[in-house]
């Protein structure tokens, strides 16, 4: 490992898996959404370049390596790896893989702190109302990782250099930092854990993948009131397609419907009854 960067997941398995690990989705043309274990990584096609959003669980590199030649070749580097956020599962192969890849990351100003080794998050809470899933987030790690000089912020205004044709769209509530990313000229839209396609608290549901547009996962996410305007300025953008960070792509009547309900009933269907992090 690179005496520049830290992982705190180098000897940490987590045993979650489901259905769909391992298989990937061919989403839109240059769009590809690649399942490790219970989180999706995409590979993202513009021009020439190739781009990666976010970067799996623990002990993942070698399988998100493999995966992404499928695409760009055999030892081909994408041109960045962009994050959504830091959580564990979401970084879990970022050490190996820029250290593979030698490419910068990017990420939001207000998640730098948990990238650089200067703030952990908050703990996961296992009393969040939920399934089984949620009691066993005690075992899901919360520490930062640092990059270092490696990780930068993305550029004000929504910019993302080198993609004109997308944007970054603040997200906050599942953490401070969260952001989405979004192509107006064909309104497809990558969440992230703004909100899933899963409920993600549910061991049965995400092994299944049975399919359900479900707030941000409960253990995680501190900040609710900020979750729900998240959602709802995700619904106010009309996407036609979403990736999300769990469960599987969705698009048209079904994620229409299934995001409008989502920001006009968020509290029923989102925001857990009981839980550490409810104010």
């Amino acid at each position: 490992m690179d005496d520049n960067m830290e992982s705190p997941f180098e000897h940490k398995f987590i045993p979650v898996t489901s259905v769909m690990s391992g298989l990937e989705m061919d989403v839109l043309p240059g769009i590809y959404c690649y399942t490790n274990q219970v989180v999706n990584v995409v590979f993202m096609r513009s021009g020439d370049d190739w781009y990666v959003i976010d970067a799996g669980m623990p002990h993942s590199a070698d399988a998100i390596k493999k995966a992404f030649e499928a695409h760009g070749g055999i030892d081909a580097a994408p041109k960045a790896i962009l994050l959504t956020h830091g959580h564990f599962d979401h970084v879990g192969g970022i050490v190996e893989l820029v250290e593979q890849w030698q490419v910068p990351v990017y990420a939001h100003e207000l998640e730098i702190p948990f990238l650089t080794g200067q703030k952990d998050y908050p703990e996961p809470d296992p009393s969040a109302e939920g399934g089984m899933v949620a009691k066993l987030s005690k075992m899901f790690p919360n520490e930062s990782i640092n990059l270092k000089d490696r990780i930068k912020p993305f550029e004000p205004d929504g910019m993302i250099s080198g993609l004109s044709d997308w944007k970054w769209v603040h997200t906050p509530g599942h953490t401070p930092g969260h952001v989405s990313f979004f192509r107006e000229s064909d309104r497809t839209l990558i969440a992230g854990d703004a909100f899933v396609t899963v409920r993600q608290d549910s061991l049965y549901k995400v092994f299944t993948q049975k399919q359900e547009i479900s707030g941000p996962p409960r253990y995680f996410t501190t900040d609710w009131q900020a979750a729900w305007e998240s959602v709802k300025t995700l619904e106010s953008l009309k996407p036609s397609t979403a990736i999300t960070g769990h469960g599987v792509p969705v698009s048209g009547e079904e994620l229409r419907e299934g995001l409008a309900l989502l920001s006009r009933d968020f509290e029923k269907l989102a925001i857990p009854g009981h839980g550490k992090y409810l104010h």
